[in-house]
């Protein structure tokens, strides 16, 4: 019983305290899961991050139900759903219904432009801790695809979905080449 309340109250906090949802739960799960209770390893974590992105849905609430069910099993995914999905129904219906007031008010403005900063610090960290967990896989492929991979987006303008997909299918391709190498 303690475990699913404490997955509730981590969840909800989580889900109250990443506004924006997608990457920037991702730092926040490590403090929590990987940092501070030990549920999984970095590399569970990055690997249930790619997970969450490639499935249909908020990247926010598959990667807590990926959480949830890491710890806690079925439960603790439903659980996990259920928190992530409960802070942001209150908050957009609180500010749907008080929009007029919301969009006038110079304080909520410049609130929501320190949440912007907040949101790319966050999302730098994470950057940083995922080049790193490449960097210590000594790969080269790995390791150049990142810089070419901001470098289609950034200089050429490729839609990053096309990176996304083609980087998966080399990631695929490497690993069949690697099983069949074994063999």
């Amino acid at each position: 019983m303690k475990k699913y309340i404490w997955l509730l109250t981590t969840n909800l906090f989580i889900s109250a305290f990443t506004f924006g949802g997608g990457y920037i739960v991702v730092p926040m799960v490590r403090q929590f899961f990987v940092i501070k209770k030990q549920c999984f390893t970095e590399e569970d974590l990055i690997n249930m991050a790619a997970v969450a992105q490639s499935t249909p849905g908020a990247i926010a609430i598959n990667l807590s139900a990926l959480a949830g069910y890491k710890v806690a099993g079925i439960a603790g995914a439903l659980i996990s759903c259920f928190a992530a999905v409960i802070p942001p129904l209150v908050i957009l219906t609180f500010v749907s219904a008080f929009y007029k007031v919301f969009v006038s008010n110079a304080y909520i403005t410049a609130i929501l432009k320190g949440m912007e900063a907040g949101v790319a610090a966050l999302m730098v960290d994470l950057i940083i801790d995922m080049c790193s967990m490449i960097l210590k896989k000594r790969s080269i492929f790995l390791t150049a695809m990142v810089p070419l991979a901001f470098i289609a987006n950034f200089v050429l303008g490729i839609n990053v979905a096309v990176i996304l997909f083609v980087c998966c299918m080399l990631c695929i391709l490497q690993v069949f080449y690697k099983k069949r190498k074994e063999k």
